[in-house]
């Protein structure tokens, strides 16, 4: 019974009062500093490229983890530093990928990234483990990241690379649809706007490399964010609509097939998740999902009072990867 009753996470720092609070400060203050990344470019079978940033200790380790950004996020986000970090200070090689167009210079193709894509992190542990000869994989993921590697495990079920021994995920929008409509909420704007930002200076750069594919002039008509999966997420990343976009990215179509070892952790107060992102009735009864939900952390937050350089995500990821190899 996979549920877990009572979570370690000891609660929030004093000033980091409610759900807003715990998911924005420890972007805007945090820093974790002592992370060199060596970057490796990969080619792709469709003519594009993956950046991964690799941090691996001065002893050869035979553990890797994957760690896997949010929406619009990279390798150099607080959380992927510090997850990157702790693992290497315990003995692990760390390697952060970046979603196409993530990396800091646009992608090739027409197709950038999405809440499921497990193409590309089947990709970067396929290559990993050609790479590395690494005899256990760990793979953590945030947000969006979160959702990619549930979804990975998901689908993988029995035929995941036999290396790959144990999953996390934190704050996975694990419902596409429910996160969307939960972004739409007035009190949800600071997100939605910051999101949207960005993803429509992609879709103009996308615009200039593509002109034949994109019509620029239907931003105006975003009002939803459903509106823009289906003008734009959807047939940019290949699928018919936003409902069918919704329904194949969604992780929580796809956990039961979870044959490894799995943590899927997000906090109650996250203000941009819902219920229906907390697979609480699959979790009571399989073997290998782990639900844990917190009663504070914010979305993607979780620092805890007291908790020095790294996050109480960051540890508890640590914890429960090592917990699942020694089984």
């Amino acid at each position: 019974m996979p549920l877990i009753p009572k979570s370690s996470y000891p609660g929030p720092p004093f000033l980091q009062r409610g759900g807003h609070l715990q998911s924005i400060l420890p972007g805007l203050f945090r820093r974790v500093k002592g992370v060199d990344y060596q970057r490796e470019r990969i080619e792709t079978a469709d003519g594009d490229f993956l950046d991964l940033d690799w941090m691996r200790g001065p002893a050869p380790s035979r553990r890797l983890v994957i760690v896997s950004h949010g929406l619009e996020g990279n390798s150099k986000t607080q959380y992927a530093l510090g997850t990157v970090k702790f693992f290497a200070q315990n003995g692990w090689d760390a390697l952060a990928w970046n979603c196409r167009s993530c990396s800091g210079e646009m992608n090739r193709n027409f197709r950038m990234y999405h809440h499921g894509d497990t193409e590309d992190i089947s990709i970067v542990v396929n290559h990993a483990l050609a790479a590395g000869g690494y005899d256990s994989i760990a793979l953590v993921g945030y947000s969006m990241g979160g959702n990619i590697t549930l979804k990975y495990v998901g689908t993988g079920g029995e035929n995941l690379p036999p290396q790959v021994r144990a999953a996390v995920a934190f704050s996975a929008p694990c419902d596409i649809r429910a996160g969307g409509d939960v972004l739409d909420r007035w009190d949800n704007w600071i997100y939605k706007t910051r999101f949207m930002s960005y993803l429509k200076k992609k879709i103009r750069h996308k615009a200039v490399q593509f002109p034949d594919r994109i019509d620029v002039s239907k931003l105006k008509q975003i009002q939803r964010w459903y509106d823009f999966d289906e003008h734009f997420s959807a047939p940019i990343c290949g699928f018919a609509s936003a409902d069918e976009f919704h329904q194949q990215a969604s992780a929580k179509n796809f956990v039961a097939g979870t044959r490894i070892p799995t943590l899927l952790v997000s906090a109650l107060n996250d203000p941009i998740l819902t219920p229906e992102c907390f697979p609480m009735e699959i979790a009571r009864e399989h073997p290998f999902l782990y639900l844990e939900l917190t009663s504070g952390g914010g979305h993607c937050g979780f620092q805890a009072r007291g908790g020095g350089e790294f996050s109480w995500a960051e540890k508890r990821a640590l914890e429960f990867v090592e917990g699942a190899l020694t089984v």
